[in-house]
């Protein structure tokens, strides 16, 4: 817990809610009720149906274990990632399914406002301790 209390509050909301959307969108569409649509979009790179929902599950524990990751990361390259795997993640249903980006709630929306909160951690990650960004984690 003392590695939380250190933190700032909007670092901490920034991890909160980042790690709370990695953790839903992993859980709920793809392990607990999977979603058609998630389904679909997995259609376009994995023909076989069975395969797809298969590789949805593994996905879903992948989005898990990245949400974990990101609510005690102490390298602003964690949030970077995250950076781009959303722009990719846009780019994927720009591609695909462009037509999701006319529902409420859509890609676009969520996806930059993630963004610009993995840009509010990385600042806050500078600003709380310079010396943490910097070092590998390896």
């Amino acid at each position: 817990m003392r590695f939380f209390s250190n933190q700032t509050l909007t670092l901490l909301l920034c991890r909160a809610a980042l790690a709370l959307s990695w953790i839903y969108q992993g859980a709920v569409p793809k392990i607990v009720c999977q979603s058609r649509g998630e389904i679909d979009l997995l259609g376009h790179v994995i023909p076989v149906y069975q395969w797809a929902c298969e590789a949805l599950l593994w996905m879903g524990a992948a989005e898990i274990l990245f949400g974990l990751f990101l609510l005690v990361a102490r390298w602003s390259w964690v949030f970077w990632l995250n950076v781009a795997a959303l722009v990719g993640l846009l780019c994927f249903v720009a591609l695909f399914e462009p037509t999701m980006f006319l529902l409420p709630f859509n890609p676009l929306t969520l996806n930059v406002s993630l963004i610009a909160l993995s840009v509010i951690a990385v600042l806050e990650l500078k600003n709380n301790n310079p010396d943490l960004n910097e070092t590998a984690p390896f």
